[in-house]
């Protein structure tokens, strides 16, 4: 039976009434400090209800019933006169002074040249300095590119770009600050989807706690709910959900799950939908003695919110003669969905003889794939010798590529790599070595250490760091010229180019006598490029420079790339993060 009966025609009537009362005070939120269209609000009959009595227990806040109103797309009321609409051109995290950039960076650009440059840059694994350098272009505050290209798709690149990311702090600050859940109600579901699968219902529900306009989305509509009665605020979600339900919302699986978590029914639905991560929750919460069995199909959602829910089958009740599970076992390890050191844990249980042990090489081949791992992985531990054990670790690495699930061998393959010492490694096995070992690359403790025979390492790159006023650093660069001119030996690097076309760039005057020591070679900067600089495309050119870093690491990069990258940076006057780049490249580091 209904702990609460559903709303009444005339009750949902006065509920539309307040609503409309309190839109014009929602209409205050700011949503945007970057020229967002608003229409006028007609707030003619604001005051219609303000002395409405409702009961004390049914109270619900402003936000929560603006809400309620926008749950239902089929809602056939009129409300267009006093709804408030919003046509957001420029949403971002960064002001583009910041950045050395301005809003109308796409204007310039071609929708279907950036559609292009994004198709590529999507199929790359980009280098943490590729993943900056493409958040400033598709985070800084700028009108929406218009040429070829329409607002839907260019939003939609936009989320596919913070979802590859992943970068959770970073999603929320742009959902947050710019009001956009609906605008960006993909985002939104990825963002609240990866806090809950990860058993973090919690922060799920705080970021919807922070969303200032009605929920369009019906999805997200539905998390809402649920989190209010996670939040104790069981009056409210049973006023929202009797009101989706007046306007036409059906949905038997979530009403049959939250009916339960009201208390309007007693009877347990016992099915599991694995549609969506809320619908899996929801059977996990409501079902006693929840039990779920993933198959090689399961989503890999699922499996995450299994293992951070203390859900999957412990490696201790799986039968060793149950290759099929542990063949699923070892696909959930490949995707990063089950502990790798679980499934050696069950390797260690299968049972071979000392014949099988002593000759693993060899006999591996006539087990099947899952015991011949089990097999070699034994032989590892028991074996001393640095070179067989080498062996055997490129044996098994090899099995795994062959049934397509090597990432399953990584973690412990670095472990037995790691104790290893790099000399002892026999120039056979010096490729397989490297290719796997971890090489720690973490440059963060290591210091700047200035070389002042060397143009491009001396002190003057500290001009970059705005430690120069510009009469100082023209006195002491033509000083440092004159030293460089005075030595025969001393030829100019790439590196001392760059340093000397920036500050050539930022109007750093040499002397005469000096200004012909080195040549600019436009030839270097791709003609694309070229192209795009010379329409004033900052953005695309951004794009195009987060293309040619890709995986790399800029301080890797060979000059010659260096060099047009920071050419292309230099015309178009984006110092900021020219200035980034150059003091990572330039100075050396030990």
């Amino acid at each position: 039976m209904k702990i609460l009966k559903p709303l009444s025609k005339k009750i949902l009537q006065i509920l539309f009434v307040l609503f409309l009362s309190l839109s014009v005070n929602a209409e205050e939120q700011p949503v945007d400090i970057w020229n967002i269209d608003k229409e006028e609000v007609n707030a003619e009959d604001s005051n219609k209800t303000t002395n409405n009595d409702l009961n004390e227990n049914q109270k619900i806040s402003e936000s929560d019933i603006y809400k309620m109103q926008s749950q239902n797309q089929n809602n056939k009321i009129e409300l267009e006169q006093t709804s408030t609409v919003q046509k957001v051109k420029i949403v971002g995290l960064y002001d583009p002074e910041d950045y050395s950039l301005n809003i109308n960076m796409w204007l310039n650009s071609d929708g279907d040249q950036l559609k292009n440059i994004f198709k590529k840059i999507d199929k790359i694994e980009l280098s943490d300095d590729a993943k900056e350098i493409m958040n400033i272009a598709m985070l800084t505050n700028a009108y929406y590119p218009k040429k070829n290209i329409s607002e839907k798709e260019y939003l939609n690149i936009k989320t596919n770009w913070l979802i590859k990311n992943n970068n959770l702090e970073l999603i929320e600050d742009f959902l947050v600050k710019n009001q956009i859940f609906n605008l960006h109600s993909k985002l939104t579901k990825f963002l609240i989807d990866d806090y809950l699968s990860n058993s973090k219902l919690d922060e799920a529900c705080e970021i919807l706690s922070k969303n200032l306009e009605p929920l369009t989305d019906e999805y997200l509509s539905k998390f809402n709910i649920y989190c209010l009665i996670h939040n104790k605020k069981k009056e409210e979600a049973q006023i929202v959900y009797d009101l989706k339900k007046e306007l036409g919302f059906k949905n038997k699986y979530f009403e049959k799950k939250i009916e339960f978590l009201l208390g309007y029914t007693s009877t347990v639905d016992t099915s599991i939908s694995e549609k969506s991560i809320l619908d899996f929750h929801l059977a996990h919460k409501t079902i006693p003695n929840f039990i779920f069995e993933p198959k090689e199909g399961t989503k890999k959602i699922i499996w995450k919110y299994l293992s951070s829910s203390n859900l999957l089958t412990s490696f201790q009740e799986i039968d060793i003669t149950e290759l099929d599970k542990i063949n699923t076992i070892e696909k959930a390890v490949n995707n990063r969905n089950y502990p790798e050191k679980d499934l050696f844990e069950l390797y260690k249980r299968f049972q071979f003889n000392i014949g099988q042990l002593l000759n693993a090489q060899n006999n591996y081949k006539l087990l099947s794939d899952i015991e011949g791992r089990a097999l070699l992985y034994q032989k590892i531990l028991l074996t001393t010798d640095m070179v067989e054990k080498l062996k055997l670790l490129k044996m098994l690495k090899e099995s795994f590529k062959k049934n397509q699930i090597e990432n399953a061998f990584d973690i412990e393959l670095k472990k037995f790599l790691a104790e290893m010492s790099p000399s002892e490694i026999p120039d056979n096995l010096t490729s397989f070595y490297y290719t796997n070992i971890k090489i720690n690359n973490d440059d963060v403790n290591k210091k700047t250490k200035f070389n002042n025979d060397v143009l491009h390492q001396s002190k003057l790159i500290n001009y970059f760091n705005g430690d120069y006023s510009q009469n100082k650093i023209e006195k002491d660069i033509n000083n440092f010229l004159k030293k460089i001119k005075r030595n025969k030996k001393y030829f100019l690097s790439k590196k001392d180019i760059i340093f000397l076309d920036s500050l050539k760039s930022d109007g750093v005057q040499f002397e005469k006598k000096y200004e012909e020591m080195y040549q600019i070679d436009e030839s270097e900067m791709p003609t694309d490029i070229q192209v795009m600089i010379n329409n004033n495309e900052k953005a695309a050119v951004l794009l195009r420079i987060v293309e040619v870093i890709g995986q790399d690491d800029l301080d890797r990069i060979d000059e010659d790339t260096l060099f047009f990258i920071i050419s292309a940076l230099n015309q178009l006057n984006i110092d900021i993060p020219r200035n980034k780049i150059l003091l990572k490249v330039l100075p050396l580091k030990v």
